[in-house]
Order: C-alpha cells, then sequence, then structure tokens
C-alpha cells in the first residue's frame, strides 16, 4: 500500500497537528516507506539523500512510541538520537520540538562547544528525547552523569557520515551501554560499501531496509552548470561576477580547507562583497553567529568547509557555489542539497580548474546526466578544455618508457649471480695464523 496522506498513517492527532502547522501534508519518499515499519517496532536502515525528510521519517515513529506508551513519573531519556555535527543536532532537536509543539514530551540537546553546567536538565532526569553528538555523550556516560538504561530507541543520523569522521568506536560503544533498548533506526545517505553494511549489520536487529532517492521532479528543482577557469585568480574574478548577479539572494560557497575560508573570505571583502563563514574548528558560540547572520539577513554569502554540507538547514538559499570541486560525487550531492529545500528552486554553480575535470567527470556520472558549461563574455578562460579522449589516460611515451623499464628489470634479475656461502663466510674477519699450531695471545 502506498501512502499518500499523513493522516493514513496510524499517527496521533497532536503530530498531525504539528505537521499541519508546518504546511505538510503529503509524506515524502523516505517518509513514505520508512514510518510504517518503525511504527510497527522494526528496526530500520534507510537511505535517503539529504533535504528528503529524513528527519522526520525517524522524529514521528519515536515520537508516537512515547505518546503510546507514555511513563506515569518522569525518568531519564527514552529516545536517544546521534548526529555527526553540532549544527545537526541542534536543527534535529528544533524540528522534534516542533513536531512535539502540542505534547508535553520533552527534547534536549547533549554537543561539544557548550559548558558543562549548560546539559544541566538533562541530568535532572526528567528527558524524553536526547539529540547529541557521541563525543561529548561519551564523556558523560564515563563519569555517569548520563543514564542509558531508560533508551528503548537508539537513532543514528547520518550514520556514513559518522564513520568518515571516525566515529565508529564511539558509537559502538554508545550502542553497547542502551544494549536494553528495543528498537534501532539507522540512515545514512547511501548504503553503498562494505564498512555501513558491516555497521549495520552489529547494531540492528533483522532491520527492514528501505531506499529512496529523489524523483526526477525533485531532482529538476536544482539547476546545475559549471564555468571553466584558468587558475585561482580567474576563479576568484568569477565568482565575485556571480555573487553581484540579483538573482543571488542568499548563497553559500563551497571550499576544500579552512585556509580558504579565510582567504576567500578577504578576496570578497576587496570586491565589496560581506561573508560569513563555518569551518570545523570554530567554538559553537561563533559558529552559531554565523549562522545567525545569515538567517537573518545581514549577509548573503556562507563561506563553508564541508562541516556544513550535511544537516545544514537553512531556508531561501538561491544558490550554492562550488569554489573548490568535492572529492566525491557524494559530496558534491550534499552541497547541492542545501538550495532548493521545502520544494523551493534553486541553482548549483562549480568553478572548474583544469585539474578538476576528472571530478566533474565523476559527478555526471553519478548524475547520470553531465554539467553543462556556461561562460561569462568579459570572463572567457584561455586555456583549452582537456581533452576527453586522453584524460587520465597515459601517453604512448610512457607506456613505452613503461615497457622498457619492465625489460631492464627482467635482465637484471637474469644476470644475478651465486654467491658462495664459504666464499663470504669470513670476509672481514681476522684470521689466526696458519702454523698449525694452536694461537696463543700475547703477554
Amino acid at each position: 500500500m502506498t501512502v499518500t496522506h499523513f493522516s493514513e498513517l496510524e499517527l496521533d492527532e497532536r503530530l498531525l497537528d504539528a505537521l499541519s502547522d508546518k504546511g505538510y501534508e503529503r509524506p515524502t519518499a523516505i517518509q513514505a516507506v520508512a514510518i510504517p515499519p518503525a511504527l510497527d517496532g522494526r528496526d530500520v536502515l534507510g537511505s535517503a539523500p539529504t533535504g528528503t525528510g529524513k528527519t522526520a521519517a525517524y522524529l514521528l515513529p519515536a515520537l508516537q512510541h512515547l505518546l503510546d506508551f507514555p511513563r506515569k513519573k518522569s525518568g531519564p531519556p527514552r529516545i536517544l538520537i546521534l548526529t555527526p555535527t553540532r549544527e545537526l543536532a541542534m536543527q534535529v532537536a528544533e524540528q522534534a520540538q516542533a513536531l512535539s509543539r502540542h505534547t508535553s514530551l520533552d527534547i534536549a540537546t547533549i554537543t561539544g562547544g557548550v559548558a558543562y553546567m549548560n546539559h544541566a536538565e538533562v541530568f535532572s532526569e526528567n528527558q524524553d528525547v536526547v539529540v547529541a553528538t557521541t563525543g561529548r555523550l561519551l564523556q558523560y556516560i564515563k563519569e555517569e552523569n548520563f543514564d542509558c538504561r531508560a533508551v528503548e530507541t537508539l537513532i543514528l543520523d547520518e550514520a556514513d557520515r559518522m564513520l568518515d569522521m571516525g566515529f565508529a568506536q564511539d558509537i559502538e560503544t554508545i550502542a553497547a551501554e542502551t544494549r536494553w533498548r528495543k528498537q534501532t533506526l539507522l540512515f545514512s545517505a547511501t548504503l553503498e560499501g562494505e564498512a555501513i553494511q558491516d555497521f549495520a549489520d552489529r547494531l540492528l536487529n533483522d532491520p527492514v531496509e528501505v531506499e529512496a532517492e529523489p524523483s526526477r521532479r525533485e531532482r529538476k528543482k536544482i539547476q546545475q552548470w559549471y564555468y571553466r577557469a584558468d587558475n585561482l585568480q580567474h576563479k576568484t574574478a568569477l565568482l565575485c561576477h556571480l555573487l553581484k548577479q540579483e538573482d543571488v539572494t542568499k548563497s553559500i560557497v563551497f571550499v576544500r580547507k579552512r585556509e580558504r575560508v579565510h582567504e576567500l573570505g578577504g578576496w570578497l571583502r576587496q570586491a565589496g562583497i560581506n561573508s560569513c563563514y563555518l569551518e570545523g574548528e570554530m567554538v559553537q558560540a561563533k559558529r552559531n553567529e554565523a549562522i545567525k547572520r545569515i538567517v537573518d539577513g545581514r549577509v548573503n554569502v556562507l563561506i563553508a568547509t564541508d562541516v556544513a554540507a550535511r544537516g545544514l538547514d537553512i531556508a531561501d538559499i538561491s544558490h550554492v557555489f562550488n569554489f573548490d570541486m568535492p572529492r566525491t560525487a557524494d559530496t558534491y550531492l550534499h552541497r547541492i542539497g542545501r538550495t532548493a529545500r521545502a520544494g523551493r528552486k534553486g541553482v548549483a554553480i562549480s568553478l572548474v580548474e583544469a585539474h578538476d575535470h576528472l571530478l566533474l567527470g565523476k559527478v555526471g556520472r553519478y548524475l547520470d546526466e553531465p554539467l553543462k558549461s556556461r561562460v561569462v563574455d568579459e570572463l572567457r578562460p584561455e586555456t583549452r578544455t582537456p581533452s576527453e579522449k586522453n584524460r587520465g589516460k597515459p601517453s604512448k611515451k610512457a607506456l613505452a618508457k613503461r615497457a622498457e623499464k619492465k625489460k631492464n628489470d627482467k635482465e637484471k634479475k637474469k644476470v644475478k649471480v651465486k654467491v658462495r656461502h664459504r666464499d663470504s663466510k669470513n670476509i672481514g674477519k681476522r684470521r689466526a695464523p696458519t702454523t698449525g699450531k694452536p694461537a696463543v695471545a700475547e703477554e
């Protein structure tokens, strides 16, 4: 049976009212396939790209469980949600609060970058749902400040990202501490690769596997193209020109490294463009301030490393710029998913130097559709496009060199001379006289 309306799901009226308040009537693809088995209490292994509504896909069944089985008195958290980043933890908590607004359920967060005492309310034993990052939560578990025994449902959001960040051992430790739980839900952008499958096998019990790619109609909401750049200076000039266009109302510019964040901020400032930035080493207060500045419209450009590529949900992002191409096509999808959210349209533009063309090809194959090229008349590239035919292949000269080296290596092996042990065993040693008499030490 295909679910086409939230009212078809066995959800509490209070949750349906909260969905209606947000203007949601029809479930997204991932919600339609993930919510029914989760409501039945089954473990779920879900795959869905960012921006497809997966947060509500696990929050609604979790909240429904709390409403179906209310406890008589307050106690430690019953639902534990783990996320890879602080930003995502805060956004998940906000969405949980919005969905439970007509109930008396309590939602709390535990993240790094926040003073210890600010988490005091979590330890007062009156929380229903806790959203946490693994590092800080593990610290509290080790200090016996967080009681895992009441956790009934463990939810892992963006599990692939957590594995990439090296949190596998931490998560397994937390899973062991919550071993009395009745249900585990694991969501990932992709289920490809042995790592995520092995991880799921260890944590989940006979899971229902659900997968939901965004429909072609959803993909068409993001227009994608690229501009060729001769070098870094040319690329910066292109970005400044594009950011000044009228239709670019609010944008995120992605770079690979933290050092580039600050460099690019300076170059944009020289061009008269104000920006804020987001990167991994910032303290939480500064990260919150950067997000608030772009949300409030005080600046219209956010420069970010890939720490912001997942989970960051800022309304009305009109454009995403890949100033540096991402290393994987999967990361590309996460980046461009920052625009065209909640049914809106958006634009994703990549600025591509010669060495980026292999990555560009990867992205095209992943999307099953090559990105189209565009040109700014006054900033046309002067270099030629790398040849498709030769891209990534060794030249004839290089192949001939390899063959010659292989041949020489074989010849060297043939000429090898065997050295007898008796010819080499006494080399470098002092010999005793050969008079037939035993050697006598001199006094």
